[in-house]
């Protein structure tokens, strides 16, 4: 006697061929249907030669990466005088880095104080420049506050990820 009777007419090898064959045809059928309805470019006229001779640039050169700054930052600044624009105070930063290397991350952020005594902070603005501030580079960030009646006086806070901020405020760079 058989240790484990069968219930199905069919031998158990011939059901595990055609299911191994049905799932080949699957996925013949599979790539036979992508490949179909995969469409190719079509071809590009090529333009019509220019009568006058061009110069081709040279390819771009691979980008390289630069290590930031780690450590105080030299950092000269020229403040613009404040103007309300509808119902915000406007200041623009121009900013120029004097490092020998780029800073990452800089911040900026901007206190303005009452004309109490003692003055308390009324409102502000915080403005970061993501990209590598590269050293010679001059850059410009707006600060905008919301406009409050009794405003008196602002101040700046520069910050970096890799350190502290040297500030100079100068009227024209060097």
């Amino acid at each position: 006697m058989a240790p484990f009777p069968r219930f199905s007419p069919i031998p158990w090898e011939v059901v595990m061929k055609r299911f191994a064959f049905a799932s080949s045809v699957i996925v013949l059928l599979a790539f036979t249907a992508v490949s179909a309805f995969a469409q190719a470019k079509p071809a590009q006229a090529t333009p019509a030669k220019a009568t006058t001779p061009t110069t081709q640039q040279a390819p771009a050169a691979p980008a390289k990466f630069i290590k930031p700054l780690k450590g105080t930052a030299d950092i000269q600044f020229i403040p613009s005088q404040p103007k309300k624009v509808g119902a915000d105070i406007v200041t623009v930063l121009k900013i120029k880095n004097l490092s020998t290397a780029p800073v990452s991350l800089l911040k900026v952020d901007e206190y303005w104080y009452n004309k109490a005594n003692p003055p308390t902070v009324v409102t502000g603005d915080s403005q970061a420049y993501r990209k590598p501030f590269m050293p010679g580079e001059v850059i410009e960030l707006t600060m905008k506050s919301p406009w409050k009646a009794d405003l008196g006086a602002s101040q700046y806070q520069f910050s970096h990820a890799g350190g502290q901020v040297k500030l100079k405020k100068v009227t024209k760079f060097d």
